[in-house]
């Protein structure tokens, strides 16, 4: 019997690419239709007035405007594009 392990790959180096999440446009800034603003895993900011939400969740204008944050009903956090 060895008293090591022969020589091979070591078990334990792989690892996920990572997905880029989080806030891509902020609180302010000038968005055209399609624009992605948020992208996230489950609804942790909902959609609001102009914002749609794509099947992984991701969060985009649907017309040109301004992006603003606020709190809605229950205390949660909504992201909605304000049409100047």
């Amino acid at each position: 019997m060895a008293t090591s392990k022969s020589g091979g790959s070591t078990q334990n180096n792989r690892d996920s690419h990572s997905k880029r999440l989080g806030v891509k446009l902020f609180d302010g800034h000038r968005v055209n239709g399609g624009e992605i603003i948020v992208r996230q895993r489950g609804t942790r900011v909902q959609p609001g007035r102009l914002v749609g939400r794509g099947g992984d969740d991701t969060l985009f204008a649907m017309g040109p405007g301004i992006i603003k944050f606020h709190y809605g009903p229950k205390g949660r956090k909504y992201v909605s594009v304000i049409s100047k």
